[in-house]
């Protein structure tokens, strides 16, 4: 006959495998609607795993799947433009990660448009997400969560800042002789203490606005333009099944 102690055992863990099962998965969808082929790239926030290598191909007009982590994971997640392999070596024009096709953790040259991402946090299973660009502009791209609790809008930038960008922060290709690929941001073009935030403005109280970050804003505001900037839209959203990131949305 079992004892007391057994049946607890045995309750206890059909009702840890229960909730196991019934949290729902959590799946990240990255959508190209670019006329053209991209390549994503996802790096990680320190000690958190890369995620599908940090980088691959995306053709026009589909989208990859992938499940999520099932804990605490934080990171960015951003397209790469002008890709191709020229003299043996792999190169794009925006967003490049060391010549790299999988990114593997490394970051991205700027100028770039940015989605943020924290998974899985607070007490009610929290989805903090938003787009970023702080470090310019090179893709329109949003962020739409689907079946989350709360509130839960869809954030980012679906203009394309490359036809309206200033010519101080166009970005250039063919070394600044060719096609506007890219908007940078005022701290890339001037890199100025004052535009880049740091030393004395490296505080809420003293970083603020600039003509230049005001125009990042004007197009998109439920984006981040400058450090210490708060988006328009809030959000608190609760156990989303799918973060969708749009690639000109």
């Amino acid at each position: 006959m079992a004892t007391a102690t057994q049946l607890f055992t045995c309750a206890l863990l059909i009702s840890c495998t229960l909730f196991h099962v019934a949290r729902p998965e959590l799946i990240i969808t990255l959508v190209n609607n670019c006329p053209f082929t991209i390549y994503p790239a996802i790096q990680p926030n320190a000690g958190h795993p890369v995620l599908e290598k940090g980088g691959f191909p995306l053709q026009t007009l589909t989208h990859r799947s992938f499940r999520a982590p099932d804990q605490l994971w934080s990171g960015r997640i951003w397209g790469r433009t002008g890709c191709a392999h020229s003299n043996g070596k792999f190169h794009c024009v925006t967003g490049d990660c060391n010549n790299r096709i999988e990114c593997n953790g490394l970051g991205g040259a700027t100028p770039a448009t940015l989605a943020q991402i924290t998974i899985h946090h607070g007490h009610k299973d929290f989805s903090s997400y938003g787009v970023s660009l702080v470090d310019g502009f090179n893709l329109p791209m949003t962020v739409t969560p689907h079946e989350g609790k709360g509130v839960c809008p869809v954030v980012g930038c679906r203009a394309n800042l490359l036809a309206t960008c200033p010519e101080r922060l166009q970005f250039r290709s063919l070394g600044g002789h060719g096609h506007v690929v890219g908007c940078k941001s005022g701290c890339e073009a001037l890199g100025t203490d004052e535009l880049c935030c740091r030393n004395h403005y490296n505080s809420p109280q003293t970083c603020r606005a600039s003509t230049f970050s005001e125009f990042f804003k004007h197009a998109c505001p439920a984006t981040f333009t400058y450090a210490h900037d708060s988006p328009s839209l809030m959000h608190e959203c609760s156990s989303p099944r799918e973060l969708k990131v749009i690639f000109c949305h």
